[in-house]
Parts: C-alpha cells; sequence; structure tokens
C-alpha cells in the first residue's frame, strides 16, 4: 500500500503519520506534500492506493489539485472546517473527519472507506462534486454567528445558533426560544441580528420572526397567501407574511 498526504500543517501530518502507523501495525510507504503543486507532481507520477488531504494548503486548496487530476482511489479529508463543508461532503459520500480529530475517529474513517472502496461503492470526485464542494467551502468562509453571549444574573451562557427555533422582535431586542422551549434574550434589533446569521437556515417570516428551518414540524395553508408553521419546542404556531410567503415556499425547497 503508498498512501499520499496532503497536508501543509508540519504537526498535523506527523499526527497523521503516526495514525496510520498504528493502523497498519508496521510503516506505511507514503509520500507528504504542502503544496497544490508539489501534490500534482506526485499524482502524475506515482499511483496511491489512498489519499489523505487537508483542504487548505500553502498555495491553495486540494479542490485545485483534483479538480486538475484524475483520482482514482478513496480520499478521506482532515479540515477543520465545520458545518457546511462537513454537509457538502456527507451529501456527495466522501470521507471527512474534523480537526481535532482522535485516533478513534481516524478509525472509523479508514474501516469504513477500506470496506466501501472493496466493495465498489466509494463516490469518486468529479467535476459536479468538486464543484459543490467548492460552493459550500465559500459558505463556510462566510462570517455568520455560531453563538450568543447571553447576559444573566447568575453570569454569562452560551446559546448555540443551531440550538435556536425561532427569534422574535421585542422591541429595541430580540427573544430566541430553543428548541426545548426556553427564551433567551438577544440585546439586538431584529433587522440587525437577521444580517448575523445563515440565510440557508434562517428565515425571516414576517417583521417579528424568524425561524430555524431544521425545526420546522409542519406547514399548513392558511387564508390571503400565508402559511402556519409548527415549531418544535415553540407551543403557538407562526405565520408568514402575505409577502414572504412566496420567497419562504422557494427557501425551502434549497
Amino acid at each position: 500500500m503508498r498512501i499520499l498526504i496532503l497536508e501543509d500543517e508540519i504537526p498535523a501530518y506527523q499526527k497523521l503519520f503516526k495514525y496510520l502507523n498504528e493502523y497498519f501495525d508496521a510503516a506505511v510507504a507514503h509520500d507528504w506534500s504542502r503544496s497544490v503543486a508539489d501534490g500534482r507532481e506526485l499524482l502524475e507520477s506515482q499511483t496511491y492506493d489512498l489519499i489523505l488531504s487537508d483542504i487548505q494548503l500553502l498555495d491553495g486548496t486540494s479542490f485545485d489539485l483534483f479538480n486538475k487530476t484524475t483520482i482514482d482511489c478513496p480520499i478521506i479529508f482532515c479540515s477543520a472546517y465545520d458545518e457546511y463543508l462537513f454537509q457538502a461532503f456527507n451529501t456527495n459520500g466522501i470521507a471527512y473527519i474534523l480537526k481535532p480529530y482522535s485516533q478513534d475517529d481516524f478509525r472509523k474513517a479508514l474501516e469504513k472507506y477500506e470496506s466501501l472502496f472493496r466493495n465498489g461503492q466509494y463516490n469518486t470526485l468529479d467535476t459536479t462534486t468538486i464543484d459543490a464542494l467548492k460552493l459550500a467551502l465559500q459558505e463556510e468562509q462566510v462570517s455568520y454567528k455560531k453563538r450568543f453571549v447571553i447576559k444573566r444574573t447568575k453570569g454569562i451562557q452560551l446559546l448555540n445558533i443551531s440550538d435556536i427555533s425561532i427569534i422574535e422582535a421585542s422591541g429595541d431586542f430580540c427573544v430566541a426560544t430553543d428548541s426545548n422551549g426556553k427564551k433567551h434574550p438577544i440585546l439586538q434589533k431584529i433587522g440587525v441580528l437577521t444580517e448575523q446569521i445563515h440565510p440557508k437556515k434562517f428565515f425571516r417570516i414576517n417583521r417579528s420572526q424568524i425561524i430555524h428551518i431544521e425545526y420546522i414540524e409542519t406547514i399548513e395553508n392558511h387564508f390571503k397567501n400565508r402559511l402556519l408553521i409548527k415549531l418544535k419546542g415553540v407551543e403557538e404556531k407562526v405565520m408568514t407574511s402575505s409577502a414572504n410567503t412566496s420567497d419562504f415556499r422557494k427557501w425551502i425547497e434549497q
């Protein structure tokens, strides 16, 4: 077996090499590249059984490399990019380990892809897949809030964006309700807050309410081109405005 490691950080490379040797219980033949340019030279001159790849290299991304080189072996991506890129990899059936990963994470990824490749079920990278991953990378690099700092009498609490079911305007501030029905004050106006959260996750259904797509339970037609929406953790149904219903329908179908 021969393995190519694409990793620009020396400690991360050393960690991967250590885990490889421990997994196979022997020294593994491998090449290491920190850049797209060097990686291309290796792929043009060598054949590999497996590639372990970070996304960000010294002179670009590994997507730039794979977009111009035919790859016919499994690739396991090892990167610190989170959420949207992770979802894109899962959707396209490509292995992805989120840094900082453990030896157990590494072992599970290798076992999974050894099995899939032996059975001919591995999804090879093609132009369409790479384009989808590059788009997800662009979204990941846009800076949207991941959590709010909530000040309470007993101290500070962190509220993760992923736990919010609905955000509602209340004068000069907002109230966020989590999936358990607990309410949290956010000291910002709804217009300002709207610009800080990801538009694929949240939608402003009317002037005073923003909802999270992952907590929608049911959607019902209502009069005057409106929709009634039941959200997890929220007792009363919420309603789209007539003006926003059309855009909401398009949003949920993305």
